[in-house]
């Protein structure tokens, strides 16, 4: 049987994956209701809601990489203007860009278009996943 620990455990790392995707979630507000409920050691709440977001970036990586297969469709979300800006402004910062990764808004398409510029994945992991980390590490340590 799995314990309510777990199961909370579980939806806070779905919750994290998902809201690193592009859908529009926050996971924020879970971790930090679970946090004061103490619902589990914190340092389990950070590797699960970590690990969780990281992976979801690393979907963002991958979709990033494929993109240019769709551009130019009627369908496609995104311009061809708004996807050149994009590349434009990532080659101007840089990888160092994705320490901004964990940002609301701007966080997750930074990742898609670091897939695109065909950012090594080992060096992504690595920024994005300290960046994630820390944002939720920060949010534990004000929730006390």
């Amino acid at each position: 049987m799995i314990s309510t620990t777990s199961a909370s455990l579980a939806g806070l790392g779905l919750t994290s994956f998902l809201s690193a995707t592009i859908l529009p979630m926050s996971s924020e507000a879970m971790l930090a209701g679970m946090a004061a409920a103490k619902a589990a050691p914190v340092s389990a709440l950070l590797l699960v809601a970590g690990v969780g977001n990281t992976l979801g970036s690393c979907v963002n990586w991958l979709l990033g990489r494929g993109i240019e297969h769709f551009r130019g469709r009627r369908w496609f979300p995104v311009s061809d203007t708004q996807l050149d800006r994009a590349q434009e402004r990532y080659n101007r910062w840089g990888w160092p860009s994705l320490m901004l990764s964990w940002v609301p808004l701007i966080g997750d398409p930074l990742t898609v278009v670091a897939g695109l510029m065909r950012t090594p994945f080992l060096l992504f992991l690595t920024v994005v996943a300290v960046a994630k980390f820390g944002r939720y590490a920060m949010l534990l340590w004000l929730i006390g």
